[in-house]
């Protein structure tokens, strides 16, 4: 159903409008707009999902350093030491233990050689005895170990293959980080929603009571130029031509507030639209409402499943869990795989290896009662997350539940005000011709008229606060991307002025 009066035209009336208001400050250009195309411009602009934009890119790299934690670090280290001593090696036990016997038996010793003569092998052999202590006595058995100040540079690796589940709870909490940044996205974007829809609607709303207004004005002048005429012959009092005039005037004032309020409006549609306050916006779609919808139900059903909030909140309880066999895993050894390769050195130890390799285990048995307070305490955590997540599904639910009924109400104040408009319709035309008649003063015909004018107000508002109500409920449901399908649905009905 669509209602389409020629009136004065309110756009041009509204320009001149904030020409005036915004002279000496930035002219204004005129951007006409339909609500999908006010929806991509907010999209592009808003400076609040490009924030949770790069919050998702940050929880993307986070994921990437997770899955580092299943490859090597390989890294260079390097160390200047200085120690209080050199270390050495003292064999001068050792030589004095053995050079007395070289010696004895180099003196004294009595050898036998097959198939040589006793004296000869004992010359032979005593001869070997005492060239090995000569050898033995000029040798250093105090050896340099390590000199006191040295250095290394050394290539250094460590692979950790088990740390009892910690490596894998924090990859998947990477993974819950990301999934929660998504419902974070989706909860933006249905706030923003919401946000548009009654900014932009309020703005539809802003420019019908302006021509309401117009319109009220136009019959009322109308009138008062009758009443004059009327008075002229005598016809009417004077009185009532006042009476007129102070209407007239009031009339004026209303349509002066009523293009303040589109003005105040626009800028903050602009402000949600992010494209500065230079702009003037004539809305293209119009004020809608539709005569049936789902069942409640079928909103608190979609709301358990596609609210953000609530799935934030899932992602927070499964973060938990995640907590929970972290902190258990301290219970459990790691085993890492480390290794080190010396790249260049001064001074050090030439006994000590080029480089090594090896598997370390780590295992703590006891720490007091630390562990088990942690992991009691992520425990709780979890606990805590699955009542808070019960307690925000009943808040949903109630405010589904809210939102429902006040959009069944507005449809119900929609259907009542169609039928009073009807009937202060007939009630104006009847009093305009009582009065042509002198049946009737000009008191009769301006409360008609401005009754009139109030019931099509109402019936704006009233369409207004559905469409608002009806991009909440969407929100709360989680299917905020849907408003504009309803707008387009069959059923949907509009009405507006031009």
């Amino acid at each position: 159903m669509k209602i389409r009066i020629n009136i004065i035209p309110g756009l041009a009336i509204l320009l001149l409008f904030c020409n005036i208001s915004s002279k000496g400050a930035h002219p204004l250009s005129v951007k006409k707009v339909t609500f999908e195309q006010a929806r991509e411009i907010t999209w592009e602009n808003s400076h609040v999902l490009k924030q949770v934009n790069y919050l998702k890119l940050q929880k993307d790299q986070e994921r990437r350093a997770a899955k580092g934690l299943y490859y090597p670090t390989v890294g260079i280290m390097a160390n200047a030491t200085v120690m209080s001593d050199p270390i050495t090696l003292d064999l001068t036990p050792v030589r004095d233990a053995i050079a007395p016997l070289y010696k004895t038996l180099g003196n004294y010793g009595k050898f036998g050689i097959t198939g040589v003569p006793d004296d000869m092998a004992n010359q032979i052999i005593r001869q070997k005895m005492l060239a090995g202590l000569n050898e033995i006595e000029s040798q250093q058995w105090d050896q340099m170990i390590q000199k006191k100040e040295f250095g290394v540079v050394a290539a250094t690796m460590q692979w950790p293959i088990y740390a009892g589940g910690k490596i894998r709870a924090a990859n998947k909490a990477a993974s819950i980080n990301q999934l929660e940044v998504t419902e974070i996205t989706r909860q933006k974007q249905g706030e923003l929603m919401s946000e548009l829809a009654e900014r932009y609607y309020g703005l539809c709303l802003a420019r019908q009571v302006v021509l309401v207004r117009q319109e009220v004005i136009k019959g009322l002048q109308q009138h008062l130029d009758e009443a004059v005429k009327l008075e002229k012959e005598g016809m009417i009092s004077n009185a009532d031509v006042l009476h007129a005039k102070v209407y007239h005037a009031q009339a004026s004032r209303e349509l002066s507030k009523a293009l303040q309020q589109n003005e105040i409006v626009n800028q903050a549609l602009t402000g949600t639209m992010a494209i500065g306050d230079s702009t003037l916006i004539e809305t293209v779609s119009n004020l809608f409402y539709l005569d049936s919808i789902e069942p409640e139900s079928f909103f608190i059903d979609l709301s358990l499943t596609r609210n953000p909030l609530i799935n934030q909140i899932e992602s927070k309880k499964q973060m938990a869990e995640q907590g929970y066999k972290a902190e258990r895993a301290d219970f459990l050894p790691a085993v890492a795989v480390q290794g080190t390769y010396d790249i260049v050195n001064k001074d050090l130890s030439p006994y000590m290896p080029d480089w090594e390799v090896g598997i370390g285990l780590k295992w703590t048995l006891f720490d007091g009662v630390a562990r088990f307070a942690k992991v009691k305490a992520a425990s709780l955590k979890t606990r805590e997350a699955e009542e808070y997540g019960l307690k925000a599904q009943s808040d949903v639910a109630s405010m589904v539940n809210k939102l429902y009924h006040e959009l069944t109400m507005y449809h119900d104040q929609l259907t009542e005000l169609a039928t009073a408009r009807q009937y202060a319709e007939e009630y104006l035309r009847a009093s305009e011709v009582s009065f042509r008649q002198e049946m009737t003063n000009s008191t009769q015909v301006i409360d008609a008229s401005l009754a009139l004018a109030q019931i099509r107000t109402e019936r704006l508002q009233a369409m207004f606060n559905y469409d608002v109500t009806l991009a909440r409920l969407l929100e709360y449901s989680g299917v905020s991307a849907d408003f504009s399908s309803y707008s387009n649905r069959n059923n949907a009905k509009s009405e507006h002025y031009q």
